[in-house]
């Protein structure tokens, strides 16, 4: 053996005997059917096609692997399954920028033309990802890869959807959605990012009163005034109509009590703009209001608010507060009002709450069942505090918007009859029909295209029933999602919601969700700071199993940890270890006795062998406990701990002094390289191969040994 491990000379011809091996493959779910094999199943989180890994897929990658290689070896039918994402809004957004490099815009081409185009830049990257899971031990079946615009895929989501029509689940109408005006795209709420921001309050004379808002420009559509039905100060106002001088004119407008005004706000009387908030909405539709739009999708005014028209949000604003002053109708301004302002999570504009026509999916029923299956113990969040954060969004969703105004993605199917046909169309039905291609002549079909979250919440029921014979029927449901926690909501939530729906089962029997990747000092990582980490330099610099180690080490689910250059070179010495222990078992017998310990002689009796296999038996119970419980972070150090300092400070020590035979000491190495390959795979095969030829690929044996 060299006297040093080069990583570099070993991880990419290790991964091509790997894959040649054929031991990434399982049988099909036909064939497991057929023998009766245990399986265990992992469906990978599928990363954007379009770009390179960060150091969150890194933690993915490690955590699913070493669960995977550990029940693989185990005997177990063990199925990684990977796939990538299409990623509809971020992909676009990447490829409209670009396109703007060149001066170019969206609006240039015709949408057949620009899907072709973004599909192809996608396809020109979308080995970059898959390259790079590789590179860091990723043993998935790569023969199932899948991606979210597969044709089999896109089949079995607009069946789905098609379900939902028939089953009364899904809607067109009119709703506020959350709007950004600058990409052109309604969000779910679930998208929309709360910032805290130091906005003024303007104190506004209404008539008789002064009420408090932090949007005087869209006063313009305001069809009520509401207090709480409880204000004393107010509740003799309820139900009358008030004459109000306004910047337009002089107008009539209803006061109206609702609980959802708070009376600690302001004044305690507050101006309704249905189309322009939430809880305005809703008062709206309680109360009968009209809604009349004052901010129009381009994000300036429209023709209702006057000489106002055409002014941007933030231009109005500042004009209409001028204009308020002048005319005596601003009674005070304070400057110190914060409250939470939803953003883009794209371009981090403010969010415009905007009256639009879109297909919803009703979410009651489905968040219930969701609901039902956690109570059951079907699914179990391993994360602290997470299975609680999860049961609020379940409890307290709204009905989810699944239209997005992009082109990238799969258009719903919904058509829409020629005018002479319209009067044919069930009554009791909306003016459309759903179905994958045109009904006839003159139908035009819907613009928008499906919420990514819509197909991806779909990913473990639809990539398995898209894969081999019989996957889906065994396989399915899978036994782990791991993903991180920041997309609990977005994703977890919504396969369970779906896969339910789809299956009658959850999608998974436990979900571990890993923490943020933050920086050696604790903090966040960020481009501004400049302290970002390509887990892919890593891997360059120290080898993918330094990275591995360093990432997973004493991790918790639910927690966030810290990683950095520093951790991963310290673990380098871990691989390094392993690497020496192999040269010195691999010598074991080729000198004499006397030849590697000058001036001992063994003496009959003085050995501790069988102390040595009863502590090798301990720690592989031990280490199979951890794993089982998917207790990764404490395995990893369970098994670090133990190698390095039990067996090599201790037990290498006792044999040179001849108190451990070398047979034994070198059945507990061979243990020890199983026990350690699902941590660090590619130095424990590097290793085996030297140390034990002729036993076959490490990746191949039984566990434990």
């Amino acid at each position: 053996m060299e006297k040093n491990y080069d990583h570099k000379a070993n991880e990419e011809k290790i991964c091509r005997e790997w894959e040649a091996s054929g031991a990434f493959t399982p049988p099909t779910g036909a064939e497991v059917a057929k023998t009766g094999q245990k399986t265990f199943t992992i469906i990978m989180p599928p990363p954007n096609a379009n770009d390179p890994l960060h150091v969150g897929h890194a933690m993915f990658v490690t955590i699913e692997d070493i669960l995977i290689r550990f029940h693989r070896m185990r005997g177990e039918a063990t199925l990684w399954l990977p796939g990538t994402d299409h990623a509809g809004i971020e992909t676009q957004f990447v490829f409209e920028k670009k396109l703007a490099k060149q001066d170019k815009s969206r609006f240039d081409f015709d949408r057949d033309t620009l899907y072709q185009m973004i599909w192809d830049y996608v396809q020109e990257n979308s080995g970059v990802a898959i390259g790079q899971m590789k590179k860091l031990g990723a043993s998935a079946d790569w023969s199932r890869y899948k991606f979210t615009l597969d044709k089999e895929v896109i089949k079995e989501v607009i069946k789905t959807f098609k379900k939902l029509y028939e089953d009364d689940l899904v809607y067109r109408g009119v709703k506020l959605v959350n709007y950004c005006t600058k990409c052109g795209i309604a969000y779910s709420e679930l998208e929309v990012e709360y910032e805290e921001k130091n906005d003024p309050l303007y104190y506004i004379k209404y008539g008789p009163f002064v009420l408090a808002t932090v949007r005087p420009e869209t006063k313009f559509g305001d069809t009520a005034v509401a207090v709480n039905p409880k204000d004393t100060r107010y509740v003799e106002w309820i139900g009358k109509e008030i004459e109000v001088e306004g910047l337009l004119g002089k107008f009539k407008i209803k006061v109206i009590g609702d609980d959802l005004v708070d009376p600690e706000f302001g004044t305690g009387v507050v101006k309704v703009t249905p189309a322009h908030d939430p809880d305005d909405f809703e008062m709206g539709q309680k109360h009968g209001l009209p809604m009349i739009q004052v901010i129009g999708q381009n994000g300036k005014l429209t023709d209702v608010a006057g000489k106002y028209a055409g002014l941007s949000v933030l231009e109005a604003r500042k004009v209409v507060v001028e204009d308020l002053k002048a005319n005596g109708l601003m009674e005070k301004i304070d400057d110190k009002y914060i409250h939470r302002v939803g953003t883009c999570y794209r371009c981090h504009r403010t969010i415009e709450p905007l009256p639009m026509k879109q297909f919803f999916i009703k979410v009651k029923s489905l968040a219930e069942k969701a609901l039902k299956a956690l109570d059951q113990g079907e699914t179990e969040i391993l994360g602290s505090g997470h299975d609680k954060i999860l049961r609020h969004w379940l409890s307290n969703l709204r009905d989810w918007n699944i239209s997005r105004q992009i082109v990238w993605g799969i258009r719903i199917p919904v058509w829409y009859p020629p005018a002479d046909l319209r009067s044919q169309i069930s009554v009791d039905r909306p003016e459309y029909v759903v179905s994958e291609t045109s009904p006839g002549e003159g139908w035009t079909q819907e613009t928008d295209t499906f919420d990514t979250w819509f197909s991806s919440g779909q990913w473990p029921v639809v990539t398995l029933k898209t894969s081999k014979p019989g996957d889906f029927e065994t396989y399915y449901p899978t036994n782990v999602m791991e993903t991180a926690y920041d997309i609990l909501p977005f994703w977890v939530m919504r396969m369970m919601m779906m896969g339910i729906y789809m299956t009658g089962k959850s999608p998974f029997k436990t979900v571990y969700l890993h923490g943020l990747v933050r920086d050696e000092q604790g903090r966040k990582m960020s481009k501004s700071v400049g302290n970002v980490i390509n887990p892919l330099d890593l891997v360059e610099k120290y080898g993918a199993d330094s990275l591995r180690m360093a990432l997973v080490m004493s991790t918790t689910p639910g927690q966030d940890s810290n990683t950095g250059d520093g951790k991963v070179r310290g673990m380098r010495n871990f691989g390094n270890k392993i690497w020496n222990a192999g040269r010195f078992v691999k010598d074991l017998g080729s000198k004499t006795t006397d030849d590697r310990r000058p001036g001992f002689r063994v003496k009959p009796g003085m050995t501790n062998n069988t102390e040595f296999k009863k502590r090798i038996e301990t720690i592989k119970q031990e280490l199979t406990r951890l794993l089982e419980d998917n207790r990764v972070g404490l395995a990893a150090e369970y098994v670090y701990n133990e190698f390095w300092h039990w067996f090599c400070d201790e037990q290498i020590e006792e044999n040179k002094q001849g108190k451990i035979s070398d047979d034994v000491l070198k059945d507990g190495f061979k243990s020890f390289l199983v026990m350690l390959h699902p941590f660090v795979p590619f130095v424990t095969e590097a290793v085996w191969k030297e140390v034990f030829i002729g036993d076959g690929m490490l990746i191949s044996q039984s566990w434990p040994i």
